[in-house]
């Protein structure tokens, strides 16, 4: 198996932690916006990290379709959990597609008109690390509603 794989084998495992804290939640408080972080929900920063998984590795390194993702389409866990198994669809083929051609750039142009070269790596590392910030987001609102989080970083899991 590819190290790439066995990476966002982990992150998924991560998220599974934090969708099972986020479960703890009543369905009112995942999807409360909170002025402290600009009218954000729990639920629309899920909502946000699936869809910068779908414009970085769908649209512009795999050339897809797909249709934007709006946070109120989205109302609870278990509908999030279904948008996270299509995004977890993406990443593989993604990681099937690239698998050995880390290096590979992608041309990738922007609504201003420009545009930019990503190497397949940098397409794969984008959402990831994008995923953390709001996770670290996510566990803090979560804190500010009265909810104690799990352990959410990504540790050795046991197999």
């Amino acid at each position: 198996m590819d190290q790439f794989a066995i990476q966002y084998d982990w992150i998924k495992r991560t998220r599974e932690t934090l969708f099972e804290y986020c479960e703890t939640m009543s369905p009112s408080d995942y999807v409360k916006e909170l002025e402290s972080f600009a009218g954000d929900s729990i639920c629309s920063l899920h909502a946000h990290v699936a869809g910068c998984y779908r414009v970085w590795m769908g649209k512009r390194a795999l050339g897809k379709s797909l249709p934007k993702i709006t946070p109120e389409s989205i109302t609870t866990v278990q509908d999030m959990r279904e948008l996270f198994k299509e995004t977890d669809e993406l990443v593989e083929e993604f990681l099937n597609e690239f698998e050995g051609n880390w290096d590979q750039t992608v041309q990738v142009s922007f609504a201003s008109g420009h545009s930019m070269q990503f190497t397949s790596l940098w397409l794969f590392t984008h959402p990831i690390t994008h995923e953390f910030h709001h996770k670290g987001q996510i566990v803090k609102i979560g804190r500010q509603l009265g909810y104690v989080p799990p352990e959410t970083d990504l540790i050795e899991l046991d197999e």
